[in-house]
């Protein structure tokens, strides 16, 4: 069998046994694809029950701009907590997704990484049309660099001067910074009773 006739691990029919306990992961980059699949699937969640919690699992290297903003303005709008945590890699629009979910629910395995920068697009066209492209991605910087300053309680400032290089932080440092409220030590902080039917921390029946 080859790589490219290999099932992915990670399955759908896996992805829906964690939905059904209203766990969502992002796994790999954020595109325009998954993105939807994500907002849909909270504003889905959220529907059926708007008092339960919600949890957002991330292992991501970063992805779409307009996707991470879409998934962050869906987590504002629903009633449910999202509870977010960071399994190995946050970087970029993962870090965003991370440092978004509701504060006190923010959480990291202890040797996740975590990556703030500004990220980067390519400008080309007329005079006229970088000029345009420029100044929305100006805006863009901007209100995400504004988000997370609301997010981290972090000064705009600093926020802008330390995403104009890759940086990077250990989870003990993404909690000082305040990306994350939580390093997790024990199983039940992240994979309570409602989601033993996973299967996860107990046997199966």
């Amino acid at each position: 069998m080859t790589n490219d006739e290999r099932q992915p691990l990670f399955d759908h029919r896996l992805r829906e046994r964690f939905f059904s306990q209203r766990v969502l992961v992002l796994d790999g980059a954020l595109d325009d694809d998954n993105g939807t699949v994500l907002a849909t699937q909270l504003l889905s969640l959220a529907s059926e029950d708007p008092r339960k919690d919600i949890a957002l699992w991330i292992h991501s290297p970063g992805g779409s701009v307009p996707a991470m903003l879409a998934i962050r303005d869906v987590m504002r709008l629903v009633p449910c907590d999202v509870a977010t945590l960071a399994l190995g890699l946050a970087c970029s629009a993962g870090q965003f997704l991370l440092s978004a979910g509701t504060p006190g629910k923010r959480f990291a395995l202890p040797h996740a990484r975590i990556l703030m920068h500004q990220g980067s697009a390519g400008i080309a066209g007329s005079a006229v049309e970088v000029e345009v492209q420029a100044d929305d991605l100006r805006y863009t910087r901007d209100t995400v660099l504004g988000l997370i300053a609301a997010d981290t309680g972090q000064p705009i400032d600093r926020i802008h001067a330390d995403s104009l290089h890759d940086r990077w932080f250990t989870t003990g440092q993404a909690l000082e910074y305040g990306f994350i409220d939580h390093i997790v030590n024990d199983l039940s902080e992240v994979v309570p009773v409602r989601m033993h039917a996973l299967g996860i921390g107990v046997e199966a029946a």
